[in-house]
């Protein structure tokens, strides 16, 4: 899954190619430029993000992911300036602690999305509000509290009003980021001393009803649960911990590989490789830390070097891509489909 400029298809030099020549499995949609610093990047109006996503369909083979961030609050790429409907903060709902209100919320958000052709949003947040400094989560009222039940019932309420609509939510971050003091966009955040393993009840509390849900990883370094990767490389967290001792058996994203945490402490293979060998069905390149207009050819060459040389298997591949179809079809994308790689 990538991100890419432009308002319109025509408007990227690489897009097109990457969906009908590699055979791209999604994208993600953004309205603010980072690397240029400038408010223009795919989202100006409802009618032109329901056309984009249109015609990003229109070119894929298979079914697009297409996704978006809308959280509310301080994180909602659909914004009243563009003529999208106010949104509430995660922590102005924990406040209140109103399931109508969520729940009414939710619905009109979810509406929304599913109007304009979005089948993925990257919320709720269930991490934790541990540390109400963090400047990525508490200072910026992601976190519905440091409640897990107040955070648990929230986020329920949430994925709910998704799955009616036919869009997978995608929980974060895993295994909890709420009580990092760093930010991971501009390097590593160590958790190894903030973290409490209450972090984990929201997805363990989740993970046993009967909602569907995706999972992204965090990439932040907890030596509790792994001594010396990211959660989002380390396989002990993400198969180990997520799929075997908590039970999930979704879709795994990694967050963005392109943010710092990742980017400046690893190589883009040694990266791949062990994302996919921790569990991770989904890479997620932004293209919005930095842009890389070139990343599908170059992610897509280096998995067939690792399958190669014998670094992921076949089976690896095979079973996220056994996720990915199997959640398609819930989602109403595709029919029936032989479940095989090339």
């Amino acid at each position: 899954m990538i991100g890419f400029r432009g308002f319109e298809l025509a408007d990227s030099s690489h897009i097109i190619r990457d969906i009908s020549e590699y055979n791209l499995g999604g994208v993600i949609l953004f309205d603010y430029d980072v690397p240029t610093s400038r408010n223009i990047r795919n989202i100006e109006s409802k009618n032109q993000v329901r056309l984009l996503n249109e015609s990003l369909q229109e070119v894929a083979a298979s079914p697009l992911f297409i996704a978006v961030d809308q959280e509310g609050g301080r994180v909602a790429r659909l914004k009243p300036s563009r003529g999208f409907p106010e949104t509430l903060s995660a922590e102005f709902l924990g406040s209140i602690d109103s399931e109508d209100t969520t729940r009414t919320y939710a619905e009109e958000q979810t509406e929304l999305l599913s109007n304009l052709g979005f089948n993925v949003n990257f919320a709720p947040v269930v991490d934790l509000n541990t540390n109400p400094d963090n400047p990525v989560i508490g200072s910026i009222e992601r976190s519905y509290g440091k409640d897990p039940a107040l955070v648990t019932k929230h986020a329920s309420i949430v994925i709910e009003e998704h799955q009616k609509q036919d869009i997978l939510p995608v929980i974060k971050h895993f295994p909890g980021h709420g009580s990092a003091w760093n930010d991971s966009h501009v390097g590593m955040a160590d958790v190894t001393n903030t973290w409490v393993d209450t972090e984990l009840i929201p997805y363990k509390n989740l993970a046993q009803t009967e909602y569907h849900f995706g999972v992204m990883t965090a990439h932040v370094l907890n030596r509790n649960l792994d001594e010396e990767l990211p959660a989002t490389l380390s396989r002990p967290i993400q198969t180990g911990l997520l799929r075997s001792t908590i039970g999930f058996d979704g879709l795994l994203f990694s967050d963005d590989m392109q943010m710092e945490a990742i980017r400046s402490f690893y190589g883009l293979e040694f990266a791949i490789e062990k994302a996919l060998n921790a569990g991770v069905d989904i890479l997620v390149f932004g293209n919005n830390s930095i842009y890389q207009p070139n990343i599908v050819p170059q992610a897509v060459n280096i998995i067939l070097k690792l399958i190669e040389d014998g670094s992921v298997t076949e089976q690896t591949i095979n079973e996220s891509y056994e996720r990915v179809i199997k959640t398609k079809k819930r989602l109403g994308l595709i029919n029936e489909i032989e479940l095989s790689v090339d």
